[in-house]
């Protein structure tokens, strides 16, 4: 398949808008943007004005497809085998299409977008470029080392194909073509398959082509070409690392446009300004001239949406102005195959970049000072001013405290003197001018802030399980807020901590939550600060105790021994200790037994005991049993020890037996 390359035919035949309709009209785009489009190949786009329709030909799936200016598809016509080539008649009334898999021209009814005409240009003719110039279509066509120019009458009751209208030239393919408005007879061609680059001018006003100017000693490969609006110069696109200017009465080169590495695109305005475009993948891609500059005013290098290291690449021969208007449309292919179409906005304005320098920190309600520069390419306007925009917790919408005049070289400064604390940010705006595009920038600076009094109590408290006691925030002297939280953390990874409360101190400026005690907890108080007081936290631990009680059985009796009630068995009795504690997952309790010896008691013996789901264990003492020994057994949790730590260290109480004969 041959390679198909976007035309620039006619003056009408750009790149399409994503902009959305509004009232019939389209709205200015405010920011450069992009849209996938939804094509394989870019052969050729034409915008309708009138319908506000944009017409996309796709070789590679031989379809047409139908946009509106947000890029939505309205129509998709098949069965166009390689179509290629576009022009709009000068009434918008109906679309040309070259179709050289069926060597025709195919004719579409723009408004309802259906097809009209089949125009068949000859077997083998291939057509692939269009333009309208000397009141005809004309149609660069062929392909392997023959090439020619025909004409497509369609003035007459009958359409007239003519033909073998410039075999003097040589063109080893079909010739890619440019007209324009300005000069409408005039009509010029560009061979892009030898490197010799074959270009050629004719008149097209008696109906046939009569060549006034030709060279075979240009640069390279015709990628792309245009003419001025006043039909006086031909500017090409030569894959070389820059873009030729000749004179169209005799081709001879007059001057260049410097760009970069492989120029394979170009579109001129109206106004004659001049987008040069080049296939670049770690430089600018686009490149736009003022009439008579030989620097660009405006740059744009394409993002990376692909996969590969370099940025996206401009399509051979993509790039259009808007009719009668000023965005430039730009035709991107990543290296996933994926076109893209690009709306550059305000392209014949110098960018502009705006950096602020704010102080790192600041006192609050005292001046600071804020520096800065607004940079371009060209010199600004005298009087030029920026606007300050100041956003604050005060303001978090931003207020405008000042109008800013510029310095002759771009330079600013300001003071200010903030009236809120914290984070205080400073946008500095440059609406733009005649000349200069739109641009801000922001700095922030960090503002001081009192450091308010807040207090909880309740740290370090012991509580027995499941005892509520309330935590109490107290907040002290702040600006506008008066709203405490107080978060719940009970240890555990099993649970989370909460909001418990949240909500407005009272006249003390006091707010309270109740915590029932069954873990050791951490409760929180923050206040998140206001304009003039920081935010704080503070936190407070309290601990709880385990439930513990035991039990014994098994006894024959109980009785006193002084002051203290025993439990009484027989020697060959084994007692049972029955142990209740709160129950956590994997908890076990540690069982300590001391026996009495000449006034003091002595460890005999402990160890630890998993306890049920239920919180439960018995536990049995073995014999055997020596007879007249004081006996005491306790339970306890320890943290850290009994498989877990989220409770405080808890000991049971001293349960007393003997054994006797």
């Amino acid at each position: 398949m041959r390679t198909r390359r976007i035309s620039t035919a006619t003056a009408l035949a750009v790149l399409f808008s994503s902009v959305v309709l509004v009232g019939g009209a389209a709205n200015p785009a405010t920011a450069d943007s992009s849209a996938i489009l939804p094509v394989m190949t870019a052969g050729d786009i034409v915008v309708d004005g009138v319908h506000q329709r944009i017409f996309i030909s796709d070789p590679y799936s031989g379809k047409l497809v139908a946009t509106d200016y947000a890029g939505r598809v309205q129509a998709t016509l098949t069965g166009l085998p390689g179509v290629n080539g576009l022009a709009l008649s000068a009434d918008s009334g109906q679309l040309y299409a070259a179709v050289p898999g069926d060597d025709s021209i195919v004719s579409f009814e723009t408004q309802t977008v259906t097809r009209t005409a089949r125009y068949a240009t000859g077997e083998g003719t291939d057509p692939e470029h269009l333009a309208l110039a000397g009141g005809k279509v004309w149609f660069g066509y062929g392909f392997e080392e023959k090439g020619n120019l025909g004409s497509l009458d369609l003035s007459g009751p009958e359409p007239v194909v003519a033909l073998g209208q410039d075999d003097a030239s040589g063109w080893r393919g079909a010739p890619r073509l440019a007209a324009t408005p300005g000069a409408p007879n005039t009509l010029a061609a560009g061979d892009e398959t030898t490197s010799s680059g074959l270009l050629g001018v004719f008149d097209v006003a008696t109906g046939t082509a009569v060549r006034t100017a030709f060279t075979d000693d240009s640069y390279s490969h015709t990628k792309d070409l245009a003419l001025t609006p006043d039909g006086s110069h031909l500017v090409t696109a030569d894959v070389a690392d820059r873009h030729f200017i000749r004179r169209t009465t005799d081709l001879a080169e007059v001057g260049t446009y410097p760009t970069e590495h492989y120029a394979n695109g170009v579109a001129i305005a109206a106004d004659g300004t001049v987008a040069a475009g080049s296939d670049s993948s770690y430089d600018p891609d686009v490149h736009v001239f003022k009439p008579g500059a030989s620097t660009p005013v405006r740059q744009y290098d394409f993002p990376n949406t692909g996969d590969s290291s370099g940025s996206d690449l401009l399509a051979g021969g993509g790039l259009a102005w808007e009719p009668g208007g000023s965005r430039l449309f730009a035709v991107s292919s990543n290296s996933r195959n994926e076109f893209s179409l690009r709306v550059l906005t305000e392209p014949t304005k110098s960018a502009t970049t705006v950096t602020v320098n704010a102080p790192t920190t600041a006192a609050r309600a005292k001046k600071l000072t804020v520096t800065g520069k607004v940079a371009s390419n060209t010199p600004f306007p005298a009087g030029a001013r920026i606007a300050v925009t100041r956003t604050d917790m005060e303001s978090p919408k931003g207020t405008s405290p000042s109008s800013v005049a510029l310095n002759t070289n771009g330079t600013f400064s300001f003071t200010n003197s903030p009236p809120a604390g914290g984070k205080v940010t400073y946008k500095v705006a440059y609406a733009g001018d005649a000349t200069h595009s739109a641009s801000s920038g922001y700095d922030s600076v960090t503002v001081s802030r009192a450091t308010p009094s807040l207090t909880l109590n309740r740290n370090k408290s012991v509580y027995s399980y499941g005892k509520d006691v309330s935590f109490t925030a107290h907040l002290g002297t702040t600006y506008k807020n008066r709203v405490v939280e107080l978060w719940v953390d009970p240890f555990g990874a099993d649970k989370p901590k909460k909001l418990a409360r949240k909500g407005t101190v009272n006249s003390k400026g006091n707010l309270s939550v109740v915590v029932d005690m069954k873990r050791d907890t951490a409760v929180t108080a923050v206040f998140r600060g206001d304009a003039r007081y920081a935010p704080k936290s503070v936190k407070s631990t309290a601990y709880a105790r385990v439930a513990v009680s035991t039990s014994i059985t098994k006894e024959y009796k109980n009785a006193k021994i002084g002051t203290r009630s025993y439990a009484y068995f027989h020697k060959k009795t084994n007692p049972v200790f029955n142990t209740t504690m709160s129950y956590v997952k994997g908890r076990s309790h540690l069982l300590s037994l001391q026996l009495y010896y000449q006034g003091t008691w002595y460890d005999v013996g402990s160890d630890y005991f998993k306890l049920s789901t239920s919180g439960r264990t018995s536990i049995t003492l073995t014999g055997p049993h020596d007879t007249g020994y004081k006996m005491r057994v306790r339970p306890s949790y320890v943290n850290g020890y009994s498989g877990d730590s989220v409770n405080s260290t808890t000991h049971g109480s001293w349960k007393y037996f003997i054994f006797t004969k």
